[in-house]
């Protein structure tokens, strides 16, 4: 019973630093405002680990190289504790077992961003809907709007309704299916 609460501590916090961390990447990377309150949150929640890296780790190409380098190696060690707590051991080639542990962290990290999005979409929808004018409609929409725009573009809307929110949740849920095929081919023990 203590290695199942010790599992699901870790997972749970090592879940909330992990979203957070992705959620800072990709509002840099999407040009989210970070003036709101679900910025500044997200900003002050992960400052603790993203400032000491930025210190080592360089931006690549206008992107937060370090905030994406922190949220893999948390995933990675967030998945070798899980792996030790329930008696795992990297056996006789620990040099491949980890290889394994870090493209297992990176597709994770990729499977996390869908859920993000799919999130975000979902809370568009609500928003749209009954709150229009809150506060965390702007930062929303910034998230959804580049991957809405294609949609928009093949599916017109319907007598003034909006399926586009419809179909890419549909095409997220799909992409998810090879996500976690190759999740489960790669590092099914972790």
């Amino acid at each position: 019973m203590l290695q199942q609460i010790l599992s699901f501590l870790v997972d749970t916090a090592a879940a909330f630093f992990v979203y957070l961390l992705l959620a800072r990447f990709h509002f840099q990377w999407l040009a989210v405002p970070f003036r709101n309150q679900i910025g500044e949150f997200v900003v002050l929640a992960t400052n603790w680990i993203v400032r000491p890296a930025r210190r080592v780790i360089a931006p690549l190409g206008g992107l937060d190289l370090a905030t994406a380098v922190a949220a893999w190696l948390l995933q990675a060690v967030s998945l070798y504790t899980l792996f030790a707590l329930r008696g795992g051991d990297l056996g006789s080639a620990p040099g491949a077992a980890l290889a394994l542990l870090a493209a297992v962290a990176l597709i994770d990290l990729v499977r996390l961003s869908v859920y993000m999005l799919i999130f975000a979409v979902i809370v568009q929808a609500i928003l749209s809907w009954v709150a229009p004018h809150t506060a965390a409609n702007p930062v929303v929409d910034t998230v959804t709007r580049p991957f809405l725009r294609p949609v928009r573009r093949l599916v017109p809307p319907i007598a003034n309704i909006d399926l586009s929110p419809l179909v890419l949740l549909i095409l997220l849920q799909v992409l998810l299916f090879p996500i976690w095929s190759l999740r489960g081919t790669i590092g099914g023990f972790f």
